[in-house]
């Protein structure tokens, strides 16, 4: 296990946490200085060289690539670079060949990718399934071929229990896709034993990535049936050979990158490299414990307060998103009237949504309850 890192010291790589009390991740990450200083080398790079050294830039991206499946514990070849989570779904969504009476099945108050490319696909016969988690496994009726879900809940934290879920959607040889943009970068998770088929996330939040910057994981098994819904000048697997490029059908690669297709945002990547080294050197067992902690603070000032915490309904709600209703004020109400003190959180469907990272202090939480208390 890695030392406890120090945490003040880390605060000082975020600008923004100087003139704001941050407290709302789950919308945006804030992006470190590292991130910042390593898009701008990318830029000085180009100048200097012109380009010339285009080629090396993929080098970077498959080291980029070893790195988030370091992240992840998986394999670099079953990483791909995608812009967003949703574009990941729509990989799977797109190259799966659909029959009438096929049913996706997700979990209640999911977020909207999840929802509205699988409900396109009620015109070709194909029944989209909402349920709770306690009516999860009846909803698995005969004809559900993919479960689509968000290992942190985007309202509530709900937080998926992947361990115990995937290796038996596998033994049912049901298709599993985890959006994973909630809880990458904050919450310790392990392809090679949950093994999903399709692992994404956005890492904008908990990842601390610029916005367009994302992966996905896909699993050895489904590459080998799932085909590039995109495809480009990188599809046909000799495409760095771009002095002698092939004309003709592509034949794809067996790794994650065929689903790529073309130019990768390479400034995003190299913002990418920067923040996962900070994330992975910090160590994710001590960011999670961090995030963890602080959460569990924010739980309790709001059971104080007279919220109704759902952590006390469900130990499944055990994430860095805290979700409460305080019956004294409406959510949006308050998180406007917080924003007017330069604190930012957040309202979801009726919840104030609270999400710190461990970027985030005492003094951050001391604040918070100032300003509760002065509003409530």
């Amino acid at each position: 296990m890695q030392a406890s890192p120090d945490w003040s010291r880390v605060r000082a790589e975020f600008p923004a946490l100087q003139n704001w009390t941050y407290l709302n991740t789950a919308t945006f990450g804030q992006l470190p200085r590292c991130a910042v200083d390593a898009t701008l080398r990318h830029f000085a790079r180009r100048d200097q060289m012109a380009c010339s050294d285009f080629l090396t830039w993929f080098e970077d991206a498959d080291r980029i690539r070893a790195l988030v499946a370091e992240l992840i514990h998986a394999e670099a070849s079953d990483i791909a670079f995608v812009p967003n989570a949703a574009s990941a779904l729509a990989c799977l969504l797109n190259g799966l060949e659909w029959r009438a009476g096929d049913r996706i099945v997700i979990l209640e108050q999911e977020f909207p990718n999840s929802i509205y490319h699988p409900a396109l696909l009620a015109s070709r016969g194909v029944e989209l399934i909402e349920t709770s988690w306690d009516r999860f496994w009846e909803a698995l009726k005969p004809g559900t071929r993919l479960v689509i879900l968000s290992e942190v809940n985007y309202i509530t934290g709900f937080r998926a229990p992947l361990p115990e879920l995937a290796p038996e959607l596998r033994r049912r040889g049901i298709l599993l896709f985890v959006d994973a943009t909630q809880s990458a970068g904050v919450l310790r998770f392990d392809a090679a034993r949950t093994q999903p088929d399709v692992y994404a996330a956005h890492g904008y939040k908990w990842l601390l990535w610029p916005t367009g910057a994302g992966f996905m994981y896909v699993h050895p098994e489904l590459r080998q049936r799932l085909l590039p819904h995109i495809v480009g000048w990188r599809s046909h697997r000799d495409w760095r050979r771009v002095d002698e490029l092939h004309h003709g059908a592509p034949v794809f690669s067996s790794e994650a990158e065929k689903y790529e297709g073309g130019m990768l945002a390479f400034p995003l990547l190299y913002a990418m490299e920067a923040a996962l080294r900070l994330v992975l050197d910090l160590g994710l067992d001590n960011i999670e414990r961090r995030a963890l902690e602080l959460a569990g603070r924010v739980r309790m000032l709001l059971r104080e307060l007279g919220g109704q915490v759902l952590w006390d309904e469900d130990a499944h709600y055990h994430s860095a998103l805290v979700a409460a209703r305080l019956p004294q004020r409406p959510a949006p109400a308050l998180a406007q009237s917080l924003a007017q003190r330069r604190i930012l959180v957040s309202a979801r469907h009726g919840f104030l949504r609270i999400s710190p990272h461990f970027y985030n202090n005492e003094q951050d939480l001391e604040r918070l309850e100032y300003e509760l208390r002065r509003l409530l």
